[in-house]
């Protein structure tokens, strides 16, 4: 991939990116690296040419298929969560789709197991990551609801779609002090949720309201 496409031009060119991160800054993202990995990550890459001037303002942009890139904001914050300040060795992703917030995570932890129901969606991803020359990336088309079992336990979790009840095998699939970020709740009733497990069982902390698209279960 040509230097100038990675680096963006006009309303993807890296001042455009810079007034996003101010922007994130502002509404009280504090953690350096992943402003830093948001700034220089292309996200006009992940979404349709005819988007791509869109890319870096703070909302949601289609990208088939009945899905959605994320905010940046919640991007940034669910990843913020994930973390809180330590080295994370490898985390699983639940809902790859257009593979935006699974190239945040592999510019922060040493390794990211993603699966995504959508094949074609997986698919798209994994042209992306290879363009990108992203190597600690493992790919599964799978049911994000039963998480990755072959490589647990994970030192975090992230799920990028909505269920009404946390699946259990991502529970089980948490290493000890392990974290769980997820979106829980119906729609319109959704909630941001840090659950974390300790020698007691797990313990969940209910943050900002947030609205994603419902976490399907099988594969497409």
């Amino acid at each position: 991939m040509k230097e100038n496409q990675i680096r963006g031009i006009g309303m993807t060119s890296e001042r455009t990116r810079g007034r996003l991160i101010q922007r994130l800054r502002d509404m009280g993202i504090k953690n350096e690296q992943v402003l830093a990995t948001i700034l220089n990550t292309p996200r006009h890459l992940f979404v349709d040419e005819a988007l791509a001037s869109r890319a870096y303002e703070d909302t949601a942009l289609p990208i088939g298929q009945g899905q959605t890139i994320s905010q940046p904001y919640i991007v940034a914050r669910m990843t913020e969560l994930l973390l809180q300040g330590e080295h994370l060795q490898h985390v699983l992703e639940v809902g790859t789709g257009c593979g935006y917030q699974t190239t945040i995570l592999s510019h922060l932890v040493d390794k990211v197991y993603t699966v995504e129901r959508l094949e074609q969606l997986l698919q798209q991803a994994g042209r992306r990551f290879h363009q990108l020359r992203l190597r600690n990336i493992r790919t599964q088309h799978s049911d994000g609801g039963w998480g990755w079992e072959a490589h647990a336990p994970y030192d975090g979790i992230i799920v990028t779609a909505a269920p009404t009840d946390i699946p259990e095998p991502l529970l089980q699939q948490l290493a000890p002090g392990a974290r769980l970020v997820i979106p829980v709740g119906a729609d319109r009733q959704q909630s941001l949720a840090v659950i974390t497990r300790t020698p007691e069982g797990f313990e969940q902390v209910n943050h900002e309201a947030v609205t994603f698209v419902p976490l399907v279960r099988g594969r497409a």
